[in-house]
């Protein structure tokens, strides 16, 4: 797996094409008179380039089931193309039309994240008392997970921005470890207050009458306690979400939701509007990948020297032979959800309702 990220799996997708189609065309410029050659058939004529590029969209679409953003982005990219088709444009013509609407969805994911950021912590702000504020957040919502800033992670840094951001508590993210191998790396880079968990110590934090957090001394085997206020919301993203509000999210959201609505605690979807699929009723109806067992019963991580040179290295945790079940993705219903959080504003059920209405985005 080299992209992982609704958002971030839309955008490298089309951006993928744009540059394969770029590339092609420069290969045609220097090899015309190569009549053979394969950029010659692909770009000589605009309807040998369209069924390149829907052959193409085609193999993209099988990569990924269940972030919607990848289809999304294909159906887009393929809608260009028909334009230029019916407007008689040339092969040139076409890709360079792909190509500058690629430019425009990466700065558009960017500004969308960014609107996400600031909805999202001022609805916090409307609904917490507290003048600081601690979350929880699960996977990775952030720049590696979209062109950048992030989604839940974007609300996060916001309430950072604002100074009203006590602490994050992000969770590991097992089994492919997007928490403590991505998430860390983000806040740790932007110096944002935050505290690793395992998944499983998550019902264990709400309950806490008070939230643990390390403070490193000088000498770092030295350590002393300090406590914040409690948690006001748990944060997660979306890989899609269904026209009722059922979220398709990384595996372990729908256990976080269950529990934030035992301990009375807001939880909160941060997804652009790409991720919402108004073709899709109910969260019944949307695929869950299921990915390979190594994920789930080999580790990576780093072997640190003596010398402190980092080798990256595979181990197995359960004995050999151990069968696993790794579901990539679950469904939250949307009765869990508090809100859902997007570039056009805050999304909440109506009074007495279980369910969203999100025709709004048609």
């Amino acid at each position: 797996m080299k992209v992982r990220g609704a958002p971030a799996i839309g955008l490298v997708a089309a951006l993928s094409l744009a540059i394969e189609l770029q590339i092609k065309s420069l290969e045609f410029s220097n090899n015309k008179n190569h009549k053979d050659s394969e950029p010659l058939n692909i770009i000589s004529s605009p309807t040998a380039l369209g069924e390149f590029i829907r052959k193409s969209l085609d193999y993209l679409n099988t990569s990924r089931p269940t972030a919607v953003n990848l289809f999304l982005s294909s159906k887009k990219l393929w809608e260009v193309t028909c334009d230029g088709l019916e407007e008689n444009l040339s092969s040139k013509e076409i890709i360079e039309k792909i190509v500058d609407f690629v430019v425009k969805m990466l700065e558009d994911d960017l500004k969308d994240n960014k609107n996400i950021g600031k909805f999202g912590g001022e609805f916090l702000f409307s609904k917490v008392d507290n003048e600081m504020i601690s979350v929880v957040t699960h996977c990775n919502t952030g720049s590696l997970a979209t062109s950048g800033y992030g989604t839940a992670l974007g609300i996060i840094r916001y309430l950072h921005e604002q100074g009203r951001l006590s602490r994050v508590y992000f969770t590991e993210t097992r089994p492919y470890n997007q928490g403590s191998r991505l998430t860390s790396y983000e806040l740790l880079h932007d110096q944002i207050p935050s505290t690793l968990i395992c998944d499983s110590m998550v019902s264990a934090l709400l309950s806490s009458s008070s939230l643990p957090h390390i403070n490193h001394t000088i000498d770092q085997s030295r350590t002393s306690s300090t406590t914040y206020n409690k948690i006001s919301a748990i944060i997660v993203g979306a890989d899609r979400i269904a026209k009722n509000g059922d979220t398709a999210n990384k595996i372990g959201t729908y256990q976080l939701a269950i529990t934030a609505k035992y301990h009375g605690i807001m939880f909160i979807v941060a997804a652009p509007s790409t991720s919402i699929d108004l073709n899709t009723e109910s969260g019944k109806e949307i695929i869950i990948e299921e990915r390979s067992e190594d994920e789930l019963v080999l580790v990576n991580g780093a072997i640190i020297n003596e010398n402190d040179n980092i080798i990256m290295e595979k181990v197995r945790v359960p004995p050999k032979g151990v069968k696993a079940w790794n579901p990539s993705f679950d469904i939250t219903p949307a009765e869990l959800i508090t809100a859902i959080i997007s570039e056009k504003g805050v999304f909440e059920k109506k009074l007495g309702m279980k369910e969203f209405d999100l025709t709004i985005f048609k």
